[in-house]
């Protein structure tokens, strides 16, 4: 089977393994500058007040860190954290009882909360902007409604599609952060950071090579890391160096951009069985066989930043750089409309 970097078959792993390697406090996050800035003077202004922190909803493609800011937020707070998923609750009482438990000031964080039910998303109006909860008792004539009141919380909500979300739920976030890629050089300091932490032994430029080929992604620079480890440890004398970290790279068929057989797979798809676009995403996770919204939601992102692929409502079309990478000869058109700078 090939190995796929930002496949869900790492899940179990990442998860014991992020646990270990992520900051708990502001101070420690490598990257995202802004939010960083941002959070720490909302946190700070809302401890000086004794009130909790506004409602924040964090946005960003996956691996880039939300979760792990969740976590911030509570350890800056002191307080503690509910985590569970927009998929996870299927019902309005699966909220209220998650609501009725918390404590006051405690951060309640939901992932992928674009897939909250519309049916609980009402639930979540008046506890977000009244800290009440609303029940129904009763059915027919004979039915009342029931006001609740909540211990005021900060709810995190973390997306990889925020355009999903209603606007109702979006108005209601007073903090937005807008996570983005990271620099090669910040996904070094992450990689020597993480090394240090699990004792692995870096030599050179082996945590910029890392860091080149991880996709803008701190979750897959770490995972990238132990498998060069284990390489090292294998092949080599225990010791990740450049010469290693490429050997094991390339032995995993990561490539210095940091494209994976799926991506090669993907783009060539576009680029050799439909001349470089346009085609729809349907017809392209029919031929790579993947589901059409991982594709849209864990590869299409980073090919796009790189510039190898644009979304068009006529479907997907391939670049002019992405043939130059590829060692391919683009179509007219497609080398036309690249000199053309659109």
């Amino acid at each position: 089977m090939e190995e796929r970097i930002v496949s869900a078959r790492f899940l179990a792993e990442d998860h014991s393994m992020e646990l270990s390697l992520r900051p708990r406090f502001l101070d420690e996050v490598i990257g995202q500058d802004r939010v960083k800035k941002n959070l720490k003077i909302y946190i700070e202004a809302a401890k000086q007040r004794r009130e909790p922190l506004d409602h924040v909803l964090l946005c960003g493609p996956p691996g880039l860190g939300k979760t792990t800011l969740s976590n911030i937020i509570a350890n800056e707070l002191g307080v503690n954290i509910r985590v569970t998923s927009g998929p996870a609750i299927e019902r309005p009482g699966d909220l209220a009882a998650i609501l009725t438990n918390l404590q006051p000031g405690d951060v309640l964080f939901i992932d992928e909360i674009h897939r909250l039910h519309r049916t609980v998303e009402e639930v979540l109006y008046p506890a977000m902007e009244d800290f009440a909860l609303d029940i129904v008792i009763g059915k027919g004539p004979g039915a009342r409604s029931l006001r609740l009141d909540l211990p005021p919380f900060t709810l995190v909500g973390a997306t990889t599609r925020p355009g999903l979300l209603s606007h109702p739920l979006r108005d209601r976030f007073g903090v937005v952060g807008r996570l983005e890629y990271y620099s090669v050089q910040e996904l070094a300091y992450i990689v020597a950071r993480s090394a240090e932490i699990l004792k692995i032994p870096l030599a050179g430029d082996a945590a910029e090579e890392i860091g080149r080929r991880a996709r803008g992604t701190p979750r897959i620079a770490n995972r990238l890391l132990k498998r060069v480890r284990d390489y090292a440890q294998v092949v080599g004398d225990g010791i990740v160096t450049g010469d290693v970290a490429r050997a094991a790279l390339e032995q995993i068929q990561v490539d210095p951009l940091g494209l994976d057989p799926v991506d090669r797979r993907l783009m060539e798809t576009i680029m050799v069985h439909f001349e470089g676009g346009p085609v729809g995403l349907e017809t392209v996770a029919a031929m790579v066989g993947e589901d059409s919204q991982t594709i849209e939601d864990v590869y299409e992102p980073y090919l796009m930043q790189i510039g190898f692929l644009q979304r068009t409502p006529r479907g997907r079309v391939a670049t002019p750089q992405a043939y130059r990478h590829f060692g391919l000869t683009p179509p007219e058109r497609i080398r036309a409309v690249g000199e053309a700078g659109l």
